[in-house]
């Protein structure tokens, strides 16, 4: 090799060194790859541990079988890497639930299935110092309905018969329902301030007990969710009296509205999946794909229209703003009978 070609190849060596050392930032990303392995990571979060999957009410009532449910449906379809755990906490109207997701704030492992206890026992118990919004929105799976129910050997097979028994009977006639305050006390409170009623409610954990106090006559009516007492009724042991959801029902089209009895009233109670306050954005996004999917499910629709569930697929800020509203709605309900100030 000659002098010159010697000094060509230096010069073309320095040349090809400079190149480098002056690459433009925005090429620099495979050398650095922590923001590529930022997104990756938020995409592809997966639970390390068992996931607690809290009920905010006692077993074998609606949320309790619906919580049971999807955890069927997520074993099934592998739908996760590690199982959702159910775990009944239905003390104090849910709020032994809802401290207990409190107390877990910034954790990625819990979830609560709520009902309309998620808004009317912190309006009830100020003290709990519960913010239903500060929780993190997973999904509403659908919305519950509620039927007026008595005993078959009642003899009462429609609403004016219902009424008369009831006025009759005063304060005897027994109403049971799940929790204080809650749902099935807000129906209660409906039947007797409108139609000049004096019955006596009495609260249980869940609708499961509910309704077996009825089957067992310890009671003289509920107003179960159908998921609770459709097998009571296909045995013949309950007579659904009225139903308190819009239009009438698919599997009780002979049972009518309050809103064709002259009354412009409906009631329906979510079936929500929420996390933790301050759950990471990770997490929060891996949920609600997780319970999209279950939503999607064959087994999942096919429970929505045999129980006579309501209600759209609803997430993120569109659930809070479906929280807030229902938490407006539900301080009215319970401040027109003295409930709350």
């Amino acid at each position: 090799m000659n002098i010159k070609t010697g000094f060509f190849l230096i010069l073309l060596a320095m040349g090809t060194a400079l190149t480098a050392c002056n690459t433009p930032s925005e090429n620099l990303s495979e050398a650095n790859p922590s923001e590529e392995t930022a997104t990756e990571t938020a995409s592809n979060w997966e639970p390390k541990k068992p996931i607690e999957f809290v009920i905010m009410a006692g077993k074998g009532g609606g949320a309790d079988k619906m919580a049971r449910l999807m955890q069927t449906i997520v074993e099934k379809h592998n739908l996760t890497s590690k199982p959702l755990v159910p775990l009944n906490k239905g003390g104090g109207s849910g709020a032994e639930a809802l401290q207990y997701l409190k107390a877990k704030e910034g954790d990625d492992y819990t979830l609560l299935v709520t009902l309309n206890s998620f808004y009317t026992t912190p309006l009830r118990q100020p003290n709990l110092n519960v913010e239903p919004t500060n929780f993190t929105s997973i999904a509403r799976m659908a919305e519950d309905t509620f039927v007026l129910w008595v005993n078959s050997d009642s003899g009462i097979t429609n609403f004016e018969q219902f009424v008369a028994a009831a006025k009759e009977a005063g304060n005897e006639w027994l109403m049971a329902g799940t929790g204080k305050g809650q749902e099935d006390e807000i129906l209660t409170n409906f039947l007797n301030s409108n139609y000049g009623l004096n019955m006596t409610y009495i609260p249980f954990e869940g609708g499961g007990d509910v309704a077996k106090q009825l089957a067992g006559k310890q009671v003289n009516s509920t107003v179960n969710n159908p998921s609770e007492a459709l097998g009571f009724y296909e045995e013949g042991t309950f007579v659904p009296i009225a139903t308190f959801a819009a239009e009438r029902l698919e599997q009780f089209p002979d049972v009518p509205t309050f809103k064709e009895m002259g009354k412009d009233f409906s009631y329906l109670m979510q079936r929500s999946v929420v996390g933790a306050p301050g759950m990471s954005e990770e997490a929060e996004a891996y949920y609600q794909n997780l319970f999209r999917q279950v939503y999607q499910t064959p087994e999942w629709q096919e429970y929505m229209e045999s129980k006579s569930l309501k209600g759209e697929f609803i997430t993120g800020n569109d659930l809070k703003s479906y929280w807030m509203a229902q938490q407006d709605k539900h301080e009215k309900l319970l401040k027109a009978p003295g409930e709350i100030k």
